[in-house]
């Protein structure tokens, strides 16, 4: 089994920053792709940015600028380093690992969320 532990979530003020972390243990062979994905009020959950076993790297439009997905793969940690926050991007975080738990399977994982409160 693996587990997603997230952490760096809080209340900062608009133009503030935060950095958010997402630490995977557990029986791991490897890595591929992390992400970030973001869920305000409502069902639907959106990608924020991404990250490849490669360290190539996505991003929604409404943050590109502002924020940074980076990779630790010693630590099997993920972080997002987020600048210039805006109201809007007030939300549950979510961070996403697609873990190679046996040679050739690999399985998607999710943290539990932190919350992101930007105020004006």
């Amino acid at each position: 089994q693996v587990q997603l532990v997230e952490s760096g979530g809080g209340l900062v003020q608009a133009g503030g920053s935060l950095r958010l972390s997402c630490a995977a243990s557990g029986i791991i062979v490897s890595i591929n792709r992390m992400g970030w994905y973001r869920q305000a009020p409502g069902p639907q959950r959106s990608l924020v940015a991404a990250i490849s076993s490669g360290d190539s790297t996505n991003y929604a439009d409404s943050v590109k600028g502002r924020f940074t997905i980076s990779r630790d793969n010693a630590k099997n940690t993920v972080y997002l380093q987020m600048n210039s926050l805006k109201p809007e991007d007030t939300a549950v975080y979510y961070c996403l690992a697609n873990v190679e738990v046996m040679h050739g399977s690999y399985r998607n994982y999710w943290g539990q969320g932190t919350q992101v409160t930007v105020s004006s």
